[in-house]
């Protein structure tokens, strides 16, 4: 079994601390690294990443920022990937996702999370610059998950599209989405699980033109809700 990370960066010759930070990690952990520069969009970088990889089955395939910092051993990050991706039944795996994509299809939606609706956290640096630990809730099974960290084996890339849907016009927004809401309804579980990830961002996308139109489109063409019933 290989484990495979593809990650999109702007330049290879400018690589920040955070990258090359979450790159020395990810070599510990003897992961096989695709960084991609210059493409025209993350659907493209993604798919030509994964036809270039041509995974085993028994391979995992891990999608990623890259200004996140993994604070895990790599022994307990490789047997956390490994322990929750040991069904056939699963889809996707990452730290964040919910439980109810609502008709706004906003996964993080304030409302909804006060509902008890979200699973899993994300370390953040809040806007004084101070590491926060933001909890959506406990681990579960989800409909989608937020696409700073996926993870996923080859069957399930096999059975899902991820090639830009044509009604999409941004290159670089809701592709997590529009990737984990497909396996959702391939009939694949999706799960946020218990990962120490540190995003090195506020995760403030909500009104960037590209989101918003691919959001759009979306909505239009999905029938939401989407909700798991337990």
């Amino acid at each position: 079994m290989t484990v495979y990370a593809t990650i999109c960066t702007r330049s290879r010759e400018d690589v920040t601390p955070t990258t090359d930070k979450l790159l020395s990690f990810l070599a510990q952990c003897d992961i096989k690294i695709c960084l991609i520069s210059g493409s025209q969009s993350i659907f493209e970088a993604y798919e030509g990443a994964y036809l270039h990889i041509n995974p085993n089955p028994e391979d995992i395939l891990i999608f990623c920022h890259d200004d996140i910092e993994i604070h895990h051993s790599p022994e307990e990050f490789l047997n956390i990937l490994k322990e929750n991706l040991d069904s056939d039944e699963v889809g996707f795996i990452g730290p964040a996702g919910t439980t109810y994509l609502s008709p706004n299809a906003i996964w993080w939606d304030h409302q909804l999370w006060q509902q008890g609706k979200h699973r899993g956290r994300v370390f953040h640096y809040d806007k004084h610059g101070q590491v926060h630990n933001t909890v959506y809730g406990p681990p579960d099974d989800v409909v989608v998950l937020d696409g700073l960290f996926l993870a996923t084996k080859p069957k399930v890339i096999e059975d899902i599209n991820l090639q830009k849907p044509e009604y999409f016009v941004g290159d670089w927004d809701y592709y997590d989405i529009n990737l984990t809401s497909q396996a959702f309804l391939k009939g694949y579980t999706n799960k946020a699980i218990a990962l120490n990830i540190l995003h090195n961002s506020r995760g403030e996308i909500a009104g960037k033109a590209g989101w918003e139109l691919n959001r759009a489109a979306f909505i239009a063409n999905t029938e939401l809700p989407m909700q798991i019933f337990k």
